[in-house]
């Protein structure tokens, strides 16, 4: 997994709420079990006519949010189903936080497994970066996650809170497998003591 430390980058608004991820991506690319290729799905049935033709008028088919890295959203984003696609897709699409008031816990701490930093904040510095968003590709953010801080472009910063454990495992880029990788030698040493004291296993 991919280390989050420091990030800067345009953020796009998505002034919605209960965003299912059904909507960040729909039930017929979930086939697949590779992460890549889902980003150009991400937010499909929004960003897509029927047809395959883009929708103009979606955020990120506007230009200044094409490679937007950060997206500020409103509450119970994630919610519905428990898919892991839903991060996949909005990973591969290049977007490593998402900013709301509130998450869909399993969505939540799937962002985690998969190196994205959801970020909870209060409504009135959700507007705010809403409204920094808002300006286009002339207003990047920039998340600190060392120091917990989202700096606007304006220069004020906003500071957000996280579990100690999961901000380390960001920091690190370890998910559940590097995690427990990290554990070898006690695990192989344990191994070779349950080999000694049951054989027969």
């Amino acid at each position: 997994m991919e280390k989050f430390d420091r990030l800067e980058g345009v953020a796009a608004p998505l002034a919605m709420i209960n965003v299912d991820t059904d909507k960040i991506i729909p039930k017929q690319y979930l086939k697949t079990i590779k992460r890549s290729g889902l980003g150009e799905h991400l937010f499909d049935e929004m960003r897509f006519t029927p047809d395959g033709a883009e929708v103009p008028d979606f955020v990120l088919n506007k230009p200044a949010y094409r490679n937007a890295k950060i997206l500020v959203t409103g509450k119970n984003f994630g919610c519905g189903s428990s898919r892991e696609h839903a991060p996949w897709a909005l990973l591969d699409f290049g977007i490593r936080c998402v900013i709301s008031e509130s998450f869909a816990d399993i969505f939540y701490n799937n962002c985690f497994k998969n190196g994205i930093l959801p970020v909870i904040l209060p409504p009135e510095d959700i507007e705010k970066l809403m409204d920094d968003a808002q300006r286009g590709a002339n207003a990047t953010l920039t998340i600190d996650l060392a120091n917990q801080t989202i700096t606007g472009p304006d220069g004020g910063a906003i500071r957000f809170d996280i579990d100690p454990f999961r901000k380390q495992c960001l920091l690190e880029g370890l998910d559940d497998i590097g995690q427990t990788l990290r554990r070898s030698a006690a695990i192989e040493r344990f191994e070779g003591e349950m080999k000694k004291q049951r054989p027969w296993v």
